[in-house]
């Protein structure tokens, strides 16, 4: 399977922007059979350039994360990127799951520190392990052979105190440390990621694509979740609308596939070297955001 960065560089000399989505490993085997009998093969159709698959929280998906990672690469032949996280992992334990993503023929990963176990309110590091992203960046750097991905933050993340400016000098680390990509969380307001795109390239000196983070939005009370625990901010506007719309989750869906339209069709003026869409493993809303942007054929 290709490395995201070739992919990356392989879409810029072509003059395109690179299209992935994100899945997360389904608790149900009804939810396995939704994922790979109608969601893959729908979101396929569009050509994707690639796709990542979610890590649980605390490690507790990670042979799923990994399982599902290698059945995409096996059967649809897109190729995929696990995510991975350093919560209630080892040194030892991280060089373990790396080497058997190796194992798998799973050439791209995501480095995250990752959120707290449920039930846990502050991050802790355990003991032999890594207490922020950019060491397991640079981990994985340090064994070779795959393509490094980290998450950035166009709010800042939530759990910084010190506020964006600090968050995004710790994503510049990240960077320095073996990054060679940055995959933004959700946001819904443009010029919070146009802010966050030019301090990052103007003022620290990123030079890594830097990719858009969209959700197509389905439902009122699934965003607002969302957004609480991402800490992404919803413009007056946005919120005006959703809760005018209410609990009728079919309009819903179609103002979140005509904002995000208008979200990415800005995005790809403003020069994004892709779109990333979290597809919360459903495939309408993605496909037509795509077809909207004429990115696949009507």
């Amino acid at each position: 399977m290709k490395l995201i960065r070739d992919i990356h560089e392989a879409c810029r000399a072509e003059g395109r922007p690179a299209v992935s989505f994100e899945f997360f490993p389904p608790r149900t085997e009804e939810g396995d059979r939704a994922l790979f009998e109608r969601t893959l093969p729908a979101l396929r159709a569009l050509a994707p350039d690639y796709c990542s698959v979610t890590y649980g929280a605390g490690g507790s998906t990670r042979d799923k994360t990994l399982g599902i990672v290698d059945r995409i690469q096996r059967e649809h032949g897109i190729t995929a990127m696990m995510h991975l996280t350093c919560v209630n992992s080892t040194r030892e334990q991280l060089r373990d799951v790396i080497e058997e993503a190796r194992a798998r023929g799973i050439r791209n990963l995501l480095a995250l520190r990752g959120d707290p176990p449920p039930g846990v309110a502050d991050w802790t590091a355990v003991e032999g392990g890594f207490t922020y992203s950019r060491e397991l960046v640079a981990l994985i750097r340090e064994l070779g052979g795959f393509c490094i991905g980290t998450a950035g933050f166009p709010e800042g993340h939530i759990a910084q105190p010190l506020g964006p400016i600090a968050d995004w000098q710790f994503l510049a680390d990240k960077v320095a440390a073996g990054a060679d990509f940055v995959i933004t969380q959700i946001f819904f307001d443009n010029e919070d990621f146009y802010r966050f795109h030019e301090h990052m390239t103007k003022k620290l000196g990123v030079t890594v694509p830097i990719i858009p983070g969209i959700l197509p939005i389905l439902s009122r009370t699934q965003t607002k979740k969302f957004t609480e625990l991402c800490g992404a901010r919803l413009p007056d506007a946005f919120v005006a609308r959703l809760d005018e719309l209410g609990d009728d989750d079919a309009a819903v869906t179609q103002f979140g596939i005509d904002y995000a339209t208008e979200q990415c069709a800005a995005l790809l003026k403003f020069g994004v070297p892709g779109l990333h869409f979290y597809t919360l493993n459903k495939a309408h809303s993605t496909v037509a955001v795509a077809r909207n942007l004429g990115l696949v054929a009507q």
